[in-house]
């Protein structure tokens, strides 16, 4: 079974961590949501708090397929800036694992040095992470080598949908777009290799 983190920061938007969560584990994912603090209930941007499985301090690289960042601006900020974060996000890459981000998130994936040649994210991000290869609304989800960004809380699904495609395959993804009436998730994807 495929393992997926998901840390949490104070003010992470809740569309985005949500969906990724309640997608993943309809694909059966295993997912674990981690605090950075060492308080296990995170609340976001809206008020909404989510309780935690485990504290990122805990976190070894080695037994995970893939980091899955939401978004926030709160949140991304507080990602971007701890420790423990950016060390997985790090070893991760080294490790050519996956590594996912979306909204205000690539921002956090630029901080640890690991975002690619090609990303999105949301709208004026671009201009805080100051790296060549911003796409735009050209797609919702980019893919470029081991590292698939998105655009914001309208794209959560997509996304979310296109991490159970590259972790379980095309079978899987139809599947759970059909079940989900997500139709508009088809032709959302860039995909490059190197």
């Amino acid at each position: 079974m495929n393992k997926v983190l998901v840390p949490l920061a104070t003010g992470f938007e809740e569309i985005e961590a949500v969906s990724i969560i309640d997608v993943l584990r309809r694909a059966e994912i295993e997912v674990l949501l981690a605090s950075l603090s060492e308080d296990n209930r995170v609340q976001g941007a809206h008020g909404i708090v989510l309780q935690t499985d485990v504290f990122m301090k805990d976190i070894s690289s080695e037994t995970l397929d893939m980091i899955v960042l939401p978004g926030g601006w709160d949140g991304t900020h507080a990602l971007a800036e701890d420790a423990n974060v950016q060390r997985v996000l790090k070893e991760m890459d080294a490790e050519g694992k996956n590594i996912a981000a979306i909204c205000a998130a690539p921002y956090a994936l630029n901080k640890a040095g690991v975002l690619k040649d090609e990303y999105t994210c949301y709208p004026s991000v671009e201009d805080d992470i100051k790296k060549e290869g911003y796409q735009g609304d050209k797609a919702m989800v980019v893919e470029s080598q081991n590292i698939m960004t998105s655009r914001g809380p309208a794209t959560a699904i997509c996304f979310a949908l296109s991490i159970v495609k590259k972790l379980q395959g095309q079978a899987q993804f139809e599947t759970l777009k059909s079940d989900l009436l997500a139709s508009y998730c088809q032709g959302s994807y860039m995909k490059r290799e190197a």
